[in-house]
């Protein structure tokens, strides 16, 4: 079987490729089909929402921090099983890093990777005509990516979708969906995207609202039509994140949920066990495990159940006096002396690492990093680069006096400083591994 791919992009983020992929996927898995969504940047939230609505797992398409070889591998397993990949873009369809060709980490770049056609949503919300312009443009602007179709979103009435519609079909673009403003539709939203899934107690019945609206607006037999066959070859994935350890803890919560699917599926992969357990239910992690990992999340949100949580923290303190410990983000912040929330309340955290962060004065840290590890640790061996991100909203209110754990650099390569912070077996940074350089 030879799976077939497509792309949801638009112009910018907030079109509504979320709902429209999730919508779509929902529909036709319904119908019988093996649908796997993906998503073409770093993003915890979106793959999680189209494993719900499909049944098979998300997977992250990153050209910028994966190498191309990892790439492959990861595009050519979401194919070998699906009948129909449906690729949902990071941010507008062109947008990411510049002066890296087919390394941009925009989806452009996967579309051009794997001759993959682009369905464009365009959110057309106080315009009409004006939306010819808008699909004019991207289908000129880069002869090597193809805009097949174009889905109106966000109409006010039939009249809208007929001036904006006729005029898109007059450039020979064809018009496949046309969805009318529905306030129904709107998936929650927090402070780092999407209310994730796992939290949503009616998610079913959302996930069917989202199916059903597909099954209304869109023409899914012309827009599957429109896929082209999706067959990478299969290659070597040697540059996952190695397992930092044979038996993993890993805090799984809804404090710390942000690990990738391919992350954790490389783990098992490479014949590592996770095994989970939960700081919100006051677990530590198994004495039989080698290493603990933290990942990202909303402890922000917790800090008071998680500064509560005593078996945690004195779990954590044993396990770290013999194994290696590593937090991301969230797990960093948790590590820290103090968090701040949102309303200026100071909770006492783990303190194995010396900094303070606050929540209550939100900075957004947004965008792709370089790491180069300055010693060894559950990343990897030192001298070594992982790409990755950053995406916070916290600050650090005292960096504290631990070592730094890596030098940073942003995506263009401009140097950042030395950051994170490594106090014996235990390490931690915002910085969100994705691949190793």
């Amino acid at each position: 079987m030879t799976a077939r791919g497509l792309i949801i992009g638009a112009p910018r983020s907030g079109s509504g490729k979320t709902s429209v992929t999730i919508g779509m996927l929902r529909a036709l898995a319904r119908r019988g089909l093996k649908m796997r969504g993906a998503k073409s940047g770093p993003d915890y939230i979106d793959p999680g929402f189209h494993a719900a609505a499909t049944g098979l797992p998300g997977v992250n398409l990153d050209s910028w921090a994966m190498p191309p070889a990892l790439l492959n591998a990861l595009a050519a397993q979401s194919a070998a099983d699906a009948d129909c990949v449906v690729v949902e873009s990071a941010m507008g369809l062109f947008d990411g890093i510049p002066g890296e060709k087919g390394r941009s980490g925009s989806a452009a770049d996967l579309a051009r990777l794997y001759g993959l056609p682009v369905v464009l949503v365009l959110d057309v919300s106080g315009q009409s005509q004006t939306a010819a312009a808008l699909a004019k443009g991207f289908a000129s602007y880069d002869p090597t990516v193809r805009i097949a179709g174009v889905i109106l979103n966000r109409l006010g009435s039939e009249r809208h979708r007929r001036l904006a519609g006729d005029a898109i079909e007059a450039l020979g673009i064809p018009v496949v969906g046309a969805i009318l403003r529905d306030p129904s539709l709107t998936l929650p939203e927090r402070h780092l995207g999407l209310v994730q899934a796992t939290e949503h107690a009616d998610l079913t019945a959302h996930l069917d609202r989202l199916a059903d609206m597909a099954e209304r607006s869109l023409d899914l037999d012309r827009i599957l039509a429109l896929a082209a066959p999706f067959a990478p070859a299969a290659s070597d994935a040697s540059a996952a994140l190695p397992p930092p350890g044979q038996r993993i803890a890993l805090a799984s919560d809804a404090a710390f949920t942000f690990l990738y699917p391919h992350v954790a599926a490389h783990w098992r992969a490479a014949g590592a066990e996770i095994v989970p357990f939960s700081p919100l239910a006051d677990e530590a992690p198994g004495d039989d495990c080698d290493v603990c990992w933290l990942p990202g999340g909303y402890p922000e949100l917790h800090a008071a159940r998680l500064a509560e949580a005593r078996n945690f923290r004195d779990g954590m303190h044993r396990f770290a006096q013999t194994q290696p410990v590593h937090g991301e983000c969230g797990g960093f912040m948790a590590l820290g002396e103090v968090l701040e929330d949102a309303a200026g309340q100071k909770h006492r955290m783990l303190g194995l690492l010396g900094h303070s962060t606050s929540f209550a004065e939100r900075k957004m840290n947004l965008g792709y990093r370089r790491a180069r590890l300055l010693s060894d640790c559950a990343l990897g061996c030192a001298g070594t680069e992982i790409r990755g991100h950053e995406f916070h909203y916290a600050r650090l209110t005292d960096a504290g006096t631990d070592e730094k754990l890596a030098d940073l650099a942003d995506g263009e390569g401009r140097a950042l400083g030395s950051f994170g912070g490594r106090r014996g077996h235990v390490t931690g940074t915002f910085f969100h591994a994705i691949a190793r350089g």
